[in-house]
């Protein structure tokens, strides 16, 4: 995403969501606790400008997205969005759910990893919010479910049906949309859904740690990384080790591959830079 801004001024108050910026680690917690993070229309909203202005600002190297309470998201809200979308033409049907999909472009699009830790239940939207994550850090409890069929609709909502056969292969992701049944933490760490599973109640240390790593470390090697792992998934073999190649010459030209060499040389641990 650009750096560059226009005239709006930063946001400085996120009515739907808590978040916090401490050392590079932005912590953004989904926090309607009495309804287990279920999303609203505003919640949506934040999510995708939220993900845009800290995306402008590269103060953060590495974000953590969490629930408060009981869970990590229980997905929309019945009565705010279900029971609000009854009374809605085909022209606002449209703009929300693009405005839902934007979220999931805006998780995987930026420049930095997005790390969900996930307690309780992740369902519906709040499962493909942690789908989209570059990784998935979960305890016991965790639970997913794509609930999308189970209120009559496409399985296929958010980009699920694009994301979760290259996460788990074609034959889970097509039980999981269809049938919307809950994946315990066991068996989600068997097919891949998660990326590592943490101690009981210990998801969002664990999550913490991971960003606290990866903030630390070479900043713009993973963006790199991240932007890459996106755009060759649709590409032919030919074009990806052409944009490999592109991408490595920039970054033998920056700055932390020359401090790797000198620290490497001085014996000493490199000194990330993110340049």
């Amino acid at each position: 995403m650009s750096p560059f801004t226009g005239s709006a001024a930063r946001t400085a108050r996120w009515e739907h969501l808590r978040v916090e910026l401490a050392d590079g680690v932005a912590t953004v917690t989904l926090a309607r606790p009495e309804k287990l993070n279920a999303l609203t229309f505003g919640a949506y909203a934040d999510l995708r400008d939220l993900l845009a202005e800290l995306s402008r600002e590269r103060a953060v190297r590495a974000l953590v997205l969490a629930g408060e309470g009981r869970g990590f998201c229980s997905g929309g809200d019945v009565d705010e969005i279900i029971g609000a979308t009854l009374s809605l033409d085909t022209a606002r049907l449209l703009d929300f759910n693009r405005m839902t999909g934007q979220v999931v472009r805006a998780v995987r699009e930026c420049p930095f990893p997005v790390i969900a830790a996930v307690h309780g239940v992740a369902a519906g939207a709040g499962a493909v919010l942690a789908l989209a994550a570059d990784f998935r850090v979960a305890d016991p409890s965790a639970r997913f479910a794509f609930l999308f069929t189970r209120v009559g609709l496409s399985g296929g909502d958010m980009g699920a049906a694009y994301l979760l056969p290259r996460v788990v292969g074609l034959g889970h992701a097509t039980r999981l949309l269809m049938l919307g049944e809950p994946v315990r933490a066991p068996e989600a760490e068997r097919i891949g859904l998660i990326s590592a599973l943490a101690d009981e109640g210990g998801a969002d240390e664990a999550a913490r740690s991971l960003a606290r790593r990866l903030a630390d470390g070479p900043a713009l090697a993973y963006a790199q990384t991240k932007a890459l792992l996106t755009a060759e998934l649709d590409m032919p073999l030919a074009a990806a080790v052409e944009l490999d190649a592109a991408t490595q010459a920039l970054l033998m030209n920056g700055e932390d591959y020359a401090e790797f060499h000198a620290a490497f040389t001085e014996k000493r641990p490199p000194k990330w830079r993110g340049r």
